[in-house]
Formats: C-alpha cells, structure tokens, sequence
C-alpha cells in the first residue's frame, strides 16, 4: 500500500501560526528530529501518519490542550499554490471548488473531498482517509480554519460557513470553538463537515481569466503527473521492508515483486529522479535513524534489521550518512519523537 503523504506548505502553513502565537518552535523541532530548514525544503511532502505524532508534540510543548484550536485563526491564507489560481481564474467559487477537487493530491494524498447540495446549503465532506487522523482533534480544529481563511480569501471575504460537523468529540469548550469558527458546530459526527450557503457556489470571481485557467489547469495536470510518477518510490521501499532480512535486495528481486522487468524498474527511478541504490540508501538510513533513536535494539541487531551483511559494513555507510557514529547518534537522538525518521 502506497505510504500517503501531505504537501509541505500544511506544516509551512502552520509553522508560520506558531510562530504568530510564540510556540517555541526550536523545541517543537527538537523533538521531532527536524529544523527550520527541513519545513522549507523544496517539494517536501510529509507522511500524513506522522500527523499524530507532530500535533501531540506541539500540544506537549505548548501546554495548550486546544493548541491546534488556537493555531487555525493564526494560519496565514493559502496562496501562491497551483490551487488558489484555479480557483481565482474560474468563473465562479463553485467552478474552482469542482476543478480543484480533481487536484486535491497537490495538498494531500490522503484528501478525499467531495461536495454536495443540501436545500439551500452546500456541503464539503472532508475526509482526510485514515481513521486515526479523521478523529484528531487538533487536525480538525486547526485544517477547517485554514479552510475558511482561504475561501475568505479568494471570494474577497464573503465566504463564511453555516455549520461544521466534526467526527471527534469534546467534553468542554464547544462554547469556545462556535466562537472561533462563527458557526454551529456538532462534535460526534459520522463525519467531517463543511456547510455553507449553496448562493455561495455562483460567487462571480473578480480574477476570472478563461486563458490563464487553461495555462493553471495544464500545470497542475503536470504536477499531479510528477507525484505520480514518484509513486514508484514508495512501492520499492514497501517491498525492500519486506526483502531486508532476506539479504536479497536487488533491483532484479524487487523488479520481480512489482511484476516488471529490471530495466522498467531502473527507467521509472530516473523517471522519479532518482535510483535503486538511492532508495535503497535513503530507506537503510532512515531505518537505522529510527531504531537508534527509539528502540534499546542492540548495534549488532540493527546492522541485521537494515540488511547489512556486516557491522564494519553498517558503520561506514552511518558515518557517510549522517558524519556521526551509530552510537554517537544514539546518544543524541534517544528520547526524541524523530518524526523526521518516519519522513
């Protein structure tokens, strides 16, 4: 199953609120095994999974049980992203809504959106694929704000929701959040909601422009072209996860587990801009990274769980990766959360 990730301009987005709001970001980072430089890296995209583990981290250094609450009217608006044009060029705020749904994987791979018509409301659903990350408090609290800024943003302010329903429940302060969100608001929902006046969907746009659209639509095409073709990536660390132990990691062996032939294999990496050796690399690394920084797993062990065949072998490939020794990095990294090793 391919790894689903978001689009780095989410934790950007939500960086620049904390910041707004004096959250000790270096701390935020220190536990999360990445730095300032990391949530500005080019095309970054993050594993939605690692959401759970992100907001847990900021509520903890926070002391704010309702931080992601408090963070969404700090959110700057979405902008300079292939989606705000498609909306800002189409006739209407009901024709950039149905044209970026078909894009929503440049903001997510796990978004799954859809809208319908209610009477005389419209209504977004906002699925956000797993379980676990549809029931997060702070995710939802803080994503639907970002939401209602950016549709305030391209309808010139005159967007505004008439009720959300939220799947996570709340024991207090629902008070509090129909105050920040200028709507009713249900907890306990069978799912994520967003309502607003169905009038809203003919909302003329001022930046209508018929060729200007066509030109953001092929880009966009384009993108979604470029992820897909990285999606190849992930389907060679699924299988190399499961050849590690074999010792048989091969592009040959892993060619043969996704039914093609080896110079297919070696044509999509490049096509991905990368190699087997890269990802093959990049994965060992980043699986050596989380099991000295989270597990007692002796060294011995892990050079047996990363497929070294043996641990001088280990040492020299940690030193070139990351200019510490395994123990050395252990020392450093034990006890932090390192998100950045899931990444």
């Amino acid at each position: 199953m391919q790894e689903l990730r978001d689009a780095g301009v989410m934790l950007r987005l939500i960086y620049e609120a904390m910041k707004k709001k004096g959250v000790d970001t270096d701390a935020i980072f220190s536990r999360l095994g990445v730095d300032e430089k990391y949530v500005y890296t080019d095309q970054l995209r993050t594993p939605h999974s690692a959401q759970v583990f992100f907001w847990q981290a900021v509520e903890d250094v926070s002391g704010d049980p309702d931080i992601g609450l408090h963070l969404g009217p700090l959110l700057p608006a979405y902008k300079g992203q292939v989606l705000e044009y498609l909306f800002l060029s189409s006739s209407t705020f009901g024709e950039g809504l149905r044209r970026a749904q078909n894009y929503q994987r440049l903001l997510s791979d796990a978004a799954n959106t859809e809208f319908f018509i209610e009477g005389d409301e419209a209504c977004m659903v906002l699925d956000a694929a797993s379980d676990e990350i549809r029931r997060l408090r702070h995710f939802n609290e803080c994503f639907v704000q970002g939401l209602i800024t950016f549709f305030k943003s391209i309808t010139d302010g005159n967007f505004y929701p008439s009720r959300i329903e939220f799947e996570h429940q709340r024991e207090q302060g629902q008070d509090h959040v129909r105050e920040l969100v200028g709507c009713d608001v249900v907890f306990g929902a069978e799912e994520n909601r967003l309502y607003f006046p169905v009038d809203m969907l003919s909302h003329a746009s001022p930046h209508a422009e018929p060729e200007l659209l066509a030109l953001h639509e092929r880009f966009a095409s384009e993108q979604v072209a470029r992820l897909e073709k990285k999606d190849i990536v992930g389907q060679v660390e699924r299988i190399i996860a499961e050849l590690l132990d074999s010792g048989e990691v091969t592009l040959d062996a892993v060619a043969e587990r996704l039914g093609i032939k080896p110079r297919t294999l070696r044509t999509r990496l490049t096509e991905a801009e990368t190699s087997f050796n890269q990802v093959l690399a990049d994965f060992r690394y980043r699986l050596a990274r989380q099991l000295l920084a989270t597990t007692d797993e002796s060294i011995d062990e892990i050079v047996y769980l990363t497929g070294f065949s043996e641990p001088s072998t280990f040492y020299r490939a940690f030193k070139r990766w990351s200019n510490m020794t395994p123990i050395e990095y252990r020392k450093t990294a034990q006890g932090k959360d390192a998100m950045v090793d899931a990444m």
